[in-house]
């Protein structure tokens, strides 16, 4: 688990939720603002079309290499927003099963969201995050 960042749960609202429901980070930390990350290759082709669970693994992927490259990892991560351009709920569970298990015990506050339209040709998914370290 992260130093920085603490995850707030509470027995007043429903366990159902597979996440905390807040977090926080200390007033001196680094805030890490992510682009979303998309299911994008190195040349700028899209992974995985057609396929919820493959763009959800290569937007973690993304987005762990953009942490990296702040000094940062998953467990620094405060919260997440999970786009995925279904109006199918089995869609968006797919989806949000693979972030949701990239992060493991980390378990930070996200919202998961179906949306008409993503930005790139065939993307089906894009995970958006804001991080917080100490230097």
């Amino acid at each position: 688990m992260s130093e920085t960042v603490s995850l707030i749960r509470s027995n007043k609202l429903s366990d159902a939720a597979e996440y905390a429901y807040a977090s926080t980070a200390p007033a001196d930390s680094r805030m890490i603002f992510l682009a979303g990350s998309c299911p994008l290759n190195v040349d700028g082709s899209t992974a995985g079309v057609g396929d919820y669970a493959a763009q959800a693994a290569k937007c973690i992927e993304n987005m762990k290499t953009a942490l990296s490259e702040a000094g940062a990892d998953l467990t620094n991560v405060v919260s997440t927003r999970v786009l995925v351009a279904s109006s199918r709920q089995e869609d968006l569970v797919t989806a949000w099963e693979v972030v949701r298990d990239a992060f493991g015990e980390h378990d930070v506050p996200s919202t998961l969201l179906g949306v008409t339209v993503l930005g790139y040709d065939d993307q089906l998914v894009e995970v958006e995050g804001i991080a917080a370290i100490r230097d």
